[in-house]
């Protein structure tokens, strides 16, 4: 079936060029496909990045030094890619996904190539630093770009086409990354990045063309001060929250005073952003009751992801006695069962809607995180390992309905705004919630074994058989406290949906459809 398209041309095809943003346009599919493969290439890049990076950090380290500051490999990466979310967002729908997209994938490959080039610690953390400034574009836009191409009744197909780009990139990336460091050079892993993007930007090149903006002699107005306050305040609270309890304790003149200057940013924000004529942040982002509440509830996703992603590897070795690899199994497993779950929840919100679907897979979500801490010490692998394929299943059937749901419920002008206010607020869970759950893990532990204990030292202790059982108890405490915290994020989730959602999403439907 060819259906409708707002606002969008794919090359090759037969239908009329729209004269505004949402006339209807009707594409081939073989040419929708090539974009599409670019799109899950974009997407690929993006999803790959920490995972590949993280499995060769003894290589980089070894080599470059700065072994001290080797984490903000990552947090620099997540901070850029983080605080320009908003900025992409609302680019694309002033100046149109492609020319975005071209700049974020091309400043992603600069990154790339000169992060493997770099001569020292510094100079690759200020390079990756550019990697995240392109890889905000590649999220945001790839992802409004996946509802541009299809109407509401097909975008379960594309979205669950990049949930498993992620689900692969996330096994995947670890084995590809110690493969190259153990095998090439660490350099490699930023290398394979550039045939891959020059194939992703080729593809969009070529074949995705979009119509001509309404009004083309008028001058658009870009809130640049909005998006440089935006970036600044994005990246003063975001380096607070990452850093804090890390490099400098909590209380510290360091963290307050970032705190401070976050604060005051936030004011200047709200103050540039009420002037301008054309906001980086609109009003209306969290003034309309669904855009609002699927916000708060993806921001709540974030947070509860983290309890999994950081804290199960460590309770697999740690506790169950697991060799790495087998501890990063019982972790995949539920981006085996995500996309699988995204897909079919299209069945699910058909009969009775997004947030009832949405409500369904986060209550599920909840139990399961509630399970966790029941499980019998020290347990057998195969108990997480369910847990997680049940959890990921949930997960899929809580998403996918609320990305889907909400960008249907805009238009073409205003869905890469929206689109992009909903990835930063789960950015902004994940690492609110490394934060927090790091806190609350390193509290257990200092109550079990007194003194200041935190995770990364007792973890070290156990690999080198100097610790006694009673720290595996403590460790498995550690985590059971950071899963019930997962379980209240959830269930947050389920009653800002239940209270602030409502019932039936106003979808808009376009043209044709």
């Amino acid at each position: 079936m060819q259906g409708a398209r707002e606002g969008l041309r794919v090359s090759g095809t037969s239908g009329t060029t729209p004269a505004t943003r949402g006339a209807a346009q009707h594409t081939a599919t073989g040419r929708r496909g090539a974009v599409v493969a670019a799109l899950m290439l974009s997407m690929a890049l993006a999803a790959l990045d920490s995972t590949i990076v993280s499995t060769a950090v003894p290589q980089i380290v070894g080599d470059l030094g700065g072994f001290s500051v080797f984490s903000w490999l990552f947090s620099g990466y997540l901070l850029a890619v983080t605080v320009t979310l908003p900025v992409y967002g609302k680019l694309s729908d002033t100046f149109g996904r492609k020319p975005v997209l071209i700049a974020g994938a091309a400043l992603f490959l600069l990154g790339s190539l000169l992060c493997a080039l770099a001569w020292n610690m510094a100079a690759l953390i200020a390079f990756r630093v550019v990697q995240g400034l392109g890889g905000g574009a590649l999220q945001g836009t790839v992802q409004t770009l996946a509802a541009d191409l299809y109407p509401l009744e097909e975008r379960p197909k594309i979205q669950s086409k990049l949930s498993t780009v992620w689900a692969v990139s996330a096994v995947a990336g670890p084995g590809v990354g110690g493969l190259l460091a153990a095998y090439a050079d660490w350099r490699w892993i930023f290398l394979v990045n550039l045939p891959i993007g020059a194939v992703a930007l080729w593809l969009i090149v070529r074949h995705l063309h979009e119509p001509q903006r309404e009004n083309p002699g008028t001058r658009t107005r870009v809130d640049w001060p909005g998006a440089l306050a935006v970036f600044a305040c994005g990246g003063v609270l975001l380096t607070a929250l990452v850093q804090g309890g890390v490099a400098w304790p909590w209380l510290s003149a360091p963290s307050l005073a970032l705190f401070g200057a976050g604060l005051a940013l936030v004011a200047l924000v709200v103050l540039v952003e009420r002037r301008a004529a054309e906001p980086i942040i609109p009003g209306w982002v969290w003034r309309r009751r669904t855009i609002a509440a699927v916000n708060l509830a993806l921001g709540a996703l974030g947070l509860l992801m983290v309890a999994p992603a950081v804290f199960l590897p460590t309770y697999a070795q740690s506790v169950l006695g697991l060799a790495p690899v087998t501890a990063g199994f019982v972790l995949s497993v539920w981006t085996l069962s995500w996309p699988v779950s995204a897909a079919l929840s299209q069945h699910v919100y058909r009969r009775i809607g997004f947030r009832d679907t949405a409500l369904l897979g986060i209550g599920a979500a909840a139990l399961v995180l509630f399970a966790f801490p029941f499980l019998p010490y020290p347990g057998e692998a195969w108990q997480p390992t369910l847990l997680m394929l049940l959890l990921g299943a949930a997960l899929g059937l809580f998403q996918l309905p609320l990305i889907v749901g909400v960008q249907s419920t805009v238009g073409w002008a205003e869905r890469g705004t929206t689109t992009a206010s909903v990835l930063f607020c789960r950015q902004t869970g994940q690492t609110v919630g490394a934060t927090v759950f790091g806190a609350v893990a390193n509290g257990v532990l200092a109550a079990r074994l007194g003194g200041a204990s935190d995770l990364d030292s007792v973890t070290r202790a156990l690999d080198a058989g100097t610790a006694p059982e009673a720290t595996r108890h403590a460790i498995a405490d550690a985590v059971h406290a950071v899963y019930l915290g997962a379980a209240c994020a959830a269930s947050l989730a389920f009653l800002v949906l239940l209270c602030v959602a409502p019932r039936r999403f106003p979808v808009l439907k376009s043209p044709g459809e």
